[in-house]
This record gives structure tokens, sequence and C-alpha cells, in this order.
């Protein structure tokens, strides 16, 4: 009896062993299969991924931005023989950019500049008036105030949050500066 219950030990003990390796057998072969995976999915993004030459992308950058530069420089200019004093011609400077921007955006021929020119396109303040005017156009389909209510500043949103409150950061440092006698 005694022998009998080592035998059925020993042969569950044999049934765990082979249950615990066919296991093993089953995950070495599942991480063989997910290296696998990994590796044509690494050369299937490698393949997709569009490569950038970094000075021709600084090189399209710099020219889109200056070319918004000397438009504004001539804007500038002309209000400038036309008698109004710098500060009027600077509005008017600002406002004809961004009204040029916001046409180009509803035209949809802004996104195309800003996709060859890069940050070139999108750090004037013409990017800004972009990138308020994009969504607004994008979500005009859903309504005034669901639409362009809710999303026209999904991304403007941020930059106007975080330099009222660096603007309102920077104004208390030179406050607290200004009544310790620093500044």
């Amino acid at each position: 009896m005694q022998e009998q219950n080592t035998r059925n030990q020993t042969q569950k003990e044999k049934q765990k062993e082979a249950q615990k390796e066919k296991i093993l057998n089953d995950l070495s072969s599942r991480d063989t299969l997910g290296q696998e995976q990994k590796q044509k999915y690494n050369d299937y993004v490698k393949q997709v991924t569009p490569t950038h030459s970094l000075p021709l992308e600084m090189l399209k950058a710099f020219i889109t931005g200056g070319i918004i530069c000397c438009i504004g420089q001539g804007i500038l200019n002309v209000a400038g023989m036309q008698g109004l004093d710098k500060q009027t011609a600077a509005s008017w400077c600002g406002m004809l950019l961004i009204l040029g921007s916001v046409v180009l955006t509803g035209l949809n021929i802004y996104p195309s500049i800003a996709k060859w020119g890069g940050a070139g396109a999108l750090v004037p303040i013409t990017g800004f008036a972009n990138s308020v005017a994009a969504p607004a156009i994008e979500f005009q389909k859903e309504g005034q105030v669901f639409g362009i209510g809710c999303k026209i500043f999904t991304i403007a949103g941020p930059v106007i949050l975080y330099g009222i409150f660096s603007s309102w950061v920077l104004g208390l440092a030179y406050w607290a500066g200004k009544m310790m006698g620093i500044f």
C-alpha cells in the first residue's frame, strides 16, 4: 500500500514536472515569437519613418521665417511711408500678418507652407494665428458652441496659459525683488 502511494506520488510529481516543462517551452517559444515580431516591427518602422536632413530642414525654416519677416518688414515700411508712427505701423503689421495667416489657413495653403518650412512658419505670429484658426475651421461643422467655441484654443490654449502664468511668476519675482531692493 505504501509502495502504491509512493508510485502515485512519483507519477504526480512527474506529471507536474512535465506540465512545468511544457509551460516553460510555451513561454520560450512565445518569447522567440515576440522577438521575431519585435524585429519585424522595428524593420517596418525604419522603412516607413521618413529621414530628414537637419541642415536642409534648418535652411527651409530659415527661408520660410525670413520670407514671413520680410513681408512684415515690407508692411512696416509701407505703413511708415504712409505717415504712420512706429507703434501704429507695428499694430497694422501684426494685424495684416494675422489676417494673411488666417486667410491662407482657410484656403488650406498655410498647412502646406508649415509642412515645408517647419518651425520657420510656426514660430512667428502667423503660426500662432494658424494654430487658432485651424481648429476653428476644422470643428465648425459641430456648431458655434461645441465646435468652434470648445476647440478653437486646443493648440494655442496651452501657449496662452503658460505664457500668462510665466509672466505672472516673473512679475511676482520682479515685485519681490523691488521690495527687497534688488531691482
